[in-house]
């Protein structure tokens, strides 16, 4: 089973993940690829594979990726390998934006469960100048510009989760997991 955390940047997608990761044993992470740099915190492998701009057209160019975008200036895009080995292992948790979310509903055959993170626009702008990694003001309204599509997708998603409390959400999405993760096998056992 594939679980997929969407929002816009700074809705917590990232922070939600580790906590699930950390919580639930047989969770594990799907990173994305990605030609951005890396910033403090973030572990190559785990976090994201971070490759060349040329590297990742050479992938797209090699049919080697699900899908991709970019964003930011950066591409962004998921390995068909990483993610064929990785669901064999259980069930994987991936945070993607709404664009992703959709390209890989449409080319994945398996159990895929949705959820889309909330944070009232006002707080975004409040999360983003106060990360570590403190972006510019053209970067922060770089990715508030994002805010009105990304919402204009949450009908893509299976759940969508005001992210204004981490313990209640992390909770909230935990349950989520075990119910849908109960039902597939329900269904396999059928």
């Amino acid at each position: 089973m594939l679980v997929i955390l969407s929002g816009v940047s700074g809705a917590g997608k990232d922070t939600v993940k580790k906590e699930i990761i950390k919580r639930m044993s047989g969770v594990k992470s799907l990173p994305s690829l990605t030609t951005r740099e890396p910033r403090e915190g973030d572990i190559p492998g785990e976090t994201y594979i971070f490759i060349s701009k040329e590297e990742f057209e050479e992938k797209i160019k090699n049919e080697e990726i699900y899908e991709y975008d970019i964003h930011h200036n950066n591409y962004y895009g998921t390995s068909k390998k990483i993610l064929d080995e990785r669901s064999k292992e259980g069930i994987i948790i991936k945070d993607i934006d709404v664009n992703g979310t959709e390209n890989l509903k449409k080319a994945l055959d398996c159990k895929i469960v949705t959820i889309f993170l909330r944070v009232p626009k006002d707080e975004l702008r409040r999360r983003l100048e106060n990360r570590e990694d403190k972006p510019s003001e053209e970067e922060i309204e770089l990715r508030l510009s994002r805010f009105d599509y990304e919402e204009s997708k949450i009908w893509l998603y299976d759940y969508v989760l005001k992210n204004d409390d981490l313990e209640k959400t992390v909770d909230i999405i935990e349950k989520i997991i075990e119910h849908e993760d109960r039902r597939e096998k329900e269904q396999k056992n059928a």
